[in-house]
């Protein structure tokens, strides 16, 4: 029941926001919501006229129908609020959007009409409740292009506007007390203070429509000071609106580049299509597009790339030269990865599986975040994969100092240790080898539980030795008779530092920790990259988990667009 509520809440959602040009029926409530406005607004205005007694009751019933209209409209709002946006959760939250612009505006124009048949108040104030509907009208500008853009040109000049206007009001009180000295002696009954002079100054601004300023000065000073003011009057309206209209251009020009910004996001995310792997036979996004592709097939320029990318979360431009070893001459080759991120660090899955695939460096190892996920969706495993942080200075999830604060680690181990606490629990981290800086090494899948670098034996990261021993004979056996790779169990990498994040987390006392790193050529470069993953996963489920092979997966089978 709670479950419908929350989706018939995000429903609700959807059609109070302020697009219109969204779904055909969220547009209809759109756009009755606004006929309601104007209907009211009409009403308003021909109450107003001396007219019939029959006409009148029907303006009444009007008003009544737009009233109970608006109060279930307004009501639904502020009850769907903290879905509009998170800010507004909660009882203070709701509080929050009420005194919100367009919040305040709802309130306004809708309750305080009711106070009439609860409080005896006065005919005047009556009156002036009853005024409180006429701000309906500005419940229109929240679908407004050019309100929004009004509102965000006064915000982005703000600092100027109020500069501006400091500086006026600073120079009209010393030009009012000059002229209070020159008028005083002339016309004392009207500059008996410096009050008088200032009030005469500021009513030359709207042009004293009160007539409460008319003594003009008669002296030569005086009437100096006054043309200064009157100059200044011109400039209070010309530099603010100069200003203002510089704000306008500018938001105008923010406005089309946001939407040149979601025409290029949606022309970067078809990019990644799934396509059909036929090696494993399953639909996968390619693990990168180069700039090549991407402006051969969407027109996009680089910049218009390196933009895209910088304001669109979930991409980031690669170098795939740093994928080849130092042996084969890398060459710099510019590329946009694609990855999934739900956690301020990256990515956390949860598939109530024992197993759980760590990938501690997606986002400075390219293209390893591509591997790691597939592993993850193909055997049905659990995922942690950081794909946030700065590339340079590189900052390691995968071993790190004690004492070490760097931003969302305690977050990231906090994940990983829910997971690693359960029984039997197997924690694979996937790295990668064979790249960079690094030689090419005779094997291309490279495990190690726990030994210095040499030591081929079963570390003590393992406590299944004899589950993991026959995962491992297995998986060497396949992989070179299938794919003709080759691996090794410690041979090249070590797993001894006291640094690993393995020494940092919560485990259960049967907790296995395997790192297993795979060369670039294999994970990245090989067209049988999707088809190693699969195998490496189905002898995890075999012999880790006791499980017949992987599990069926019809979104590995289905045509689509990214990984979810």
């Amino acid at each position: 029941m709670k479950e419908r509520i929350e989706n018939f809440k995000n429903n609700l959602a959807r059609v109070f926001d302020y697009d219109l040009h969204t779904r055909q029926w969220h547009n209809i409530a759109d756009y009755v919501i606004i006929g309601m406005i104007l209907l009211s607004a009409v009403e308003i205005f021909l109450s107003t006229y001396n007219i019939d007694p029959a006409l009148r009751k029907v303006l009444w019933w009007v008003d009544i129908v737009t009233l109970i209209f608006f109060t279930i409209e307004v009501s639904l709002r502020i009850w769907v609020a903290p879905h509009l946006n998170p800010a507004y959760k909660g009882i203070k939250g709701r509080l929050k959007y009420c005194f919100s612009f367009h919040g305040f505006v709802d309130c306004l124009s809708t309750y305080p009409y009711y106070l009439q048949w609860l409080l005896p108040f006065p005919i005047a104030w009556i009156r002036l409740l009853r005024m409180t509907r006429v701000m309906r009208l500005f419940r229109i500008s929240r679908y407004m292009k050019s309100w929004n853009l009004l509102k965000n040109a006064i915000y982005e000049k703000r600092k100027e506007l109020l500069i501006s206007m400091q500086f006026l009001v600073m120079v009209t009180l010393i030009l009012s007390i000059i002229l209070f000295y020159a008028e005083h002696d002339a016309q004392p009954e009207n500059y008996d203070n410096g009050f008088s002079s200032v009030m005469w100054a500021f009513a030359q601004y709207i042009g004293d429509p009160g007539g409460f300023a008319a003594n003009a000065p008669i002296t030569v000073g005086g009437r100096i000071i006054a043309c200064i003011v009157g100059l200044l009057g011109i400039a209070i309206v010309a530099v603010p609106a100069g200003i203002l209209g510089a704000g306008f251009t500018e938001s105008i020009e923010k406005e089309t580049k946001k939407e040149e910004l979601m025409v290029n996001r949606e022309k970067l995310r078809v990019c990644f299509e799934r396509k059909l792997d036929r090696p494993s036979n399953l639909q996968v996004v390619k693990p990168y597009q180069t700039f090549t592709y991407i402006q051969s097939c969407q027109g996009m320029t680089a910049d218009d790339i390196i933009n895209t990318i910088n304001k669109t979360p979930g991409y980031r431009l690669v170098n795939l030269g740093a994928t080849k070893t130092v042996d084969n001459n890398p060459q710099d080759i510019l590329a946009v990865e694609h990855f999934v991120f739900n956690r301020p660090y990256g990515c956390f899955i949860d598939r109530s599986s024992k197993v759980t695939i760590v990938a501690p460096s997606s986002f400075v190892h390219d293209c390893t975040g591509f591997f790691a996920w597939y592993l993850a969706e193909i055997g049905g495993f659990n995922l942690v994969s950081r794909e946030f942080g700065n590339k340079a200075p590189y900052k390691s999830f995968y071993a790190f100092p004690e004492g070490s604060d760097e931003e969302n680690l305690q977050e990231y181990l906090a994940d990983i240790s829910s997971l690693a606490q359960r029984d039997g629990a197997w924690l694979i981290t996937s790295l990668v080898a064979s790249g960079a800086n690094e030689p090419e090494y005779p094997t291309q899948v490279h495990f190690s539980t726990g030994t210095v670098k040499g030591d081929e034996s079963i570390g003590y990261y393992v406590h299944e030795k004899e589950r993991y021993q026959q995962f491992y004979n297995d998986i060497s056996q396949v992989l070179k008779q299938e794919l003709d790779i080759d691996t090794d169990n410690g041979r090249y990498h070590a797993t001894s530092s006291p640094n690993l994040y393995y020494r940092k987390i919560t485990k259960g006392d049967n907790c296995n920790c395997v790192s297993m790193r795979v060369a670039w050529s294999a994970m990245l470069w090989n067209t049988n990259r999707i088809k190693l993953a699969q195998t490496i996963a189905e002898y995890i489920n075999r012999d880790l988990l006791g499980l017949p092979g992987n599990p069926e997966n019809p979104k590995l089978k289905t045509k689509d667009i990214g990984y979810l």
